[in-house]
């Protein structure tokens, strides 16, 4: 999915899950993480960019353990405060990025197990009008829900 794509659809699922304009902000901040750290695809060999493109970074198992050393950091004895912010954004950061893989998987293949095991399937092209109207009616149906459970 184009980075718009992956932060609309983000942050509405986020918002619409937990009504917090912050959490939102981090989990948008997120879904555009895995492959921010892969580099840019037009600066330097677009081709080497290609072969690395969803491969560690897009390891759910990565985001998972992240999310849980921080929820084992937060109930040490040293930690016996109420979730810090550092923890919260922590937190949401991963969030934003395993639903950046999940909408990626919706239009190729990602990692699952390990980082070369990938599945997924190919409902649109990236950039295709097809992917506007999956993020479209994937934020009605959240918008739907919403309205729904209130």
């Amino acid at each position: 999915m184009k980075w718009v794509n992956h932060q609309v659809l983000t942050g509405v699922i986020v918002y619409a899950a937990t009504d917090d304009m912050l959490l939102t902000i981090y989990s948008m901040a997120g879904a555009i993480l895995p492959d921010k750290v892969e580099g840019n695809p037009r600066s330097g060999n677009y081709w080497r960019w290609r072969s690395r493109h969803r491969g560690w970074s897009h390891w759910p198992i990565l985001y998972l353990g992240i999310i849980g050393l921080i929820l084992h950091w937060e109930t040490q004895p040293l930690a016996n405060l109420p979730m810090t912010d550092l923890s919260r954004i922590g937190i949401f950061l991963c969030v934003g990025a395993l639903l950046h893989i999940a909408e990626d998987a919706v239009c190729g293949k990602v990692p699952f197990l390990t980082p070369y095991q990938k599945i997924g399937i190919r409902l649109f092209q990236v950039g295709s009008v097809a992917e506007y109207l999956f993020t479209i009616a994937a934020v009605l149906l959240c918008y739907g829900l919403r309205t729904y459970m209130a």
